[in-house]
């Protein structure tokens, strides 16, 4: 097998245990860039000259953490002090950071190897779009925003990239891209020195091609404290399936694969129960977007004064409030939000966390 195809834990592994280089894994992901990043456009900047010099620098030391050699792309919007960050934006192009995001200093510490940066929609948000393509099938989108990061993991360019989410930026990339992707709780892991959409929402994520790979960065961002124990029995776990208001805009085939792995897990043991939320629960949809539009306003309004003529259409037409939220819209949107978080804790308590609280001695739910 190549090396590029290993999985993060398996290269970590073999790395540990001596019969894997960090140089041999780094210089085998520079490859498959090579020859497939024409195609499927997943980077913004990669500098292999860099890479190969800490990977070897990697290989002169002990391990220093949990991802020691294991190389790692990161989304284009989160700060590297060694590799441009331009937010996929005119405005920004060429612009290098003074200092690494706090996630990526993380990762240095746990001993990664920060291969190159993901492209990303402009700022996260919208405006222009990536030229990344789905590996898969290069007629359809990779998914957005986190567009680079799901399809450089999913065509084993790399074996982990960070990512970020406001409303569905991990999931969609990581379910599109066939790998998969992790959207931790809100603020278990910093954001400083990511480019904010919306505050309130806004999220680090990452993703990878096992669960073990997810806990492996997990652990290195703080947001477990030890490695996760032995994964339960299927028929130990009690699973809700919940068709939310939204289920009924969900194309056939995905509402098909929704039903088919609820089949799959009852067949294997598990306790799924249908979960229908309660009525006054279906505006969520709305709030989400009265919040994250608004918060929008003001995160883009220096860009609106200052590089008004390279700022997209998209984030004019935010700062400008085109779509017309009143001071009071917005009240009520983050009120509403708030309470409904402590009923639905209630709701989800009847079910399992696949990373419970319970085995993460910081207390948060991951």
């Amino acid at each position: 097998m190549e090396p590029c195809r290993l999985t993060a834990a398996e290269a970590a592994t073999a790395i540990a245990q001596g019969s894997l280089t960090s140089e041999t894994l780094v210089r085998s992901c520079l490859e498959r860039i090579a020859a497939r990043d024409p195609v499927v456009r997943a980077w913004a900047f990669v500098d292999p000259a860099l890479a190969i010099a800490r990977a070897r620098e990697c290989d002169r030391n002990r391990p220093t953490g949990p991802l020691h050699g294991v190389p790692v792309g990161i989304k284009d919007m989160i700060d590297t002090a060694d590799m441009p960050t331009q937010h996929n934006s005119p405005i920004y192009v060429g612009r290098q950071p003074m200092q690494d995001a706090s996630v990526v200093r993380l990762l240095r510490a746990a001993g990664a190897v920060i291969l190159g940066k993901t492209e990303t929609h402009e700022f996260a948000a919208g405006g222009r779009l990536p030229l990344t393509r789905n590996p898969h099938d290069q007629a359809h989108t990779a998914g957005g925003s986190s567009s680079g990061s799901g399809a450089a993991v999913g065509d084993h360019q790399v074996p982990l990239a960070l990512g970020t989410q406001t409303a569905g930026s991990m999931l969609r990339p990581g379910s599109f891209n066939g790998i998969y992707a992790m959207k931790p709780t809100w603020n278990v892991v910093s954001f400083e020195g990511a480019k904010h959409y919306s505050v309130s929402l806004d999220t680090i994520g990452w993703c990878g091609r096992s669960v073990a790979d997810l806990a492996l960065v997990a652990l290195a961002l703080g947001a477990i404290a030890a490695p996760p124990g032995a994964t339960p029995a299927a028929s130990a776990l009690r699973i809700a399936l919940c068709r939310t208001p939204m289920w009924d805009k969900a194309e056939p085939a995905s509402q098909d694969a929704v039903e088919t792995a609820a089949a799959r897990l009852r067949r294997a043991g598990a306790i799924v129960e249908d979960l229908v939320l309660p009525a006054h629960f279906a505006p969520l949809w709305d709030a989400q977007a009265v919040i994250m539009r608004s918060e929008g306003r003001a995160t883009f309004l220096a860009d609106y004064r200052h590089s008004y003529a390279k700022l997209h259409q998209d984030f004019r037409d935010r700062v400008e409030n085109k779509d017309g939220f009143t001071v009071e819209r917005v009240r009520e949107a983050l009120d509403f939000a708030a309470a409904c978080r402590p009923e639905w804790d209630r709701i989800a308590s009847r079910f399992d966390d696949h990373i419970d609280s319970r085995d993460d001695h910081s207390g948060n739910e991951v």
